[in-house]
């Protein structure tokens, strides 16, 4: 294992207090952003006066910063994100002006006091409108212990808006006003101890999202309807599958179809057979046995695909075949 990566600023200035830089033109601010966090694309609007400043101070292995600019999209291409060796989780809370960031097929506007969670080593994006002011918390990826599964679904959501939150949130924005001195241990320490706060504020809106209302139940079937028509093929197509795909649980899912005319499962089987019935249909896929019919519907063997042909359909693929003149 090499050496644990550091944020950008601490590796620039590891003992020293505080890093401050300043740009008055987009390819010094591009360089800027790139020196304290990671390399972004950045839009300005229009013919507008351009300026920015970067403040960055280490908290052992946490690098927090004050960053403020004027009107932009800063983007994190997928170009981008590949080619940088290194993974940062960061939290960007709004202090001035409002903004958009985006991940993971989700986007969530954040005003003053709001923020949100999002990771360097996929694309993101961030829209800010008018001036504003953002206080970005910057961790090597590998020492936040929130896992995978639960980071995809947490990034890009409104954060800091319940009790919870509020509490995690100033005392995150008291870290950036007046950061203590610590030892490089303690540091270290309280740099852990503000992830697992950000991760606890994150779980918990996780869990309370869990029963989704009728719209986002909604929105969530025609999601996984889409996701089920383009994976037929996949023999892994299920509930599971289908639930790590849209960063929700198993629990979460069946719930959204609690009011459906439909199960995940059901819903998986039906879109197989129908696909499986217009191959069965079409002319020009006669050279295809029945059997590849079935392996192309993501059926196991054709046991399994006639037997379902057929209480489906009421009589085996190979009749319906051959009554259509496949």
């Amino acid at each position: 294992m090499g050496p644990v990566p550091r944020p950008p600023a601490i590796a620039r200035a590891a003992g020293a207090s505080a890093v401050e830089g300043r740009a008055d033109r987009l390819d010094g601010w591009r360089d800027l952003l790139r020196e304290h966090f990671v390399a972004l694309d950045v839009h300005a609007d229009g013919d507008a006066p351009f300026g920015g400043t970067v403040r960055s101070s280490p908290l052992g292995h946490l690098a927090v910063a004050t960053v403020g600019s004027t009107g932009q999209d800063c983007i994190r291409t997928p170009g981008l994100a590949r080619r940088d060796a290194d993974a940062y989780l960061q939290v960007g809370m709004i202090a001035r002006g409002r903004a958009v960031v985006r991940q993971d097929g989700r986007e969530a506007l954040l005003g003053p006091g709001a923020y949100a969670i999002y990771e360097t080593g996929r694309p993101f994006a961030w829209r800010f409108h008018g001036p504003w002011r953002l206080l970005v918390f910057t961790w090597p990826r590998e020492l936040v212990g929130l896992d995978e599964d639960t980071s995809r679904a947490a990034t890009a959501r409104a954060l800091g808006g319940d009790r919870l939150g509020g509490i995690v949130g100033r005392t995150l924005a008291d870290v950036v006003a007046t950061p203590p001195s610590l030892s490089p241990a303690g540091g270290d320490r309280l740099a852990t101890e503000l992830a697992d706060l950000v991760g606890t504020v994150a779980g918990e809106a996780l869990r309370r999202d869990d029963v989704p209302g009728p719209r986002g139940a909604a929105e969530l079937r025609t999601r996984v309807e889409a996701f089920v028509a383009e994976h037929l093929e996949d023999p892994d197509l299920g509930p599971d599958m289908i639930a790590r795909a849209h960063f929700v649980s198993t629990r979460q899912l069946h719930r959204a179809f609690a009011d459906a005319a439909t199960t995940v499962g059901r819903l998986v089987r039906q879109r197989r057979l129908e696909h499986g019935r217009r191959e069965l249909a079409d002319p020009r896929l006669a050279d295809l046995s029945v059997t590849d019919v079935a392996l192309r519907c993501g059926f196991s063997d054709l046991a399994a695909f006639s037997r379902a042909f057929k209480d489906a359909f009421h009589e085996p693929p190979s009749t319906f075949r051959r009554r259509h003149g496949g």
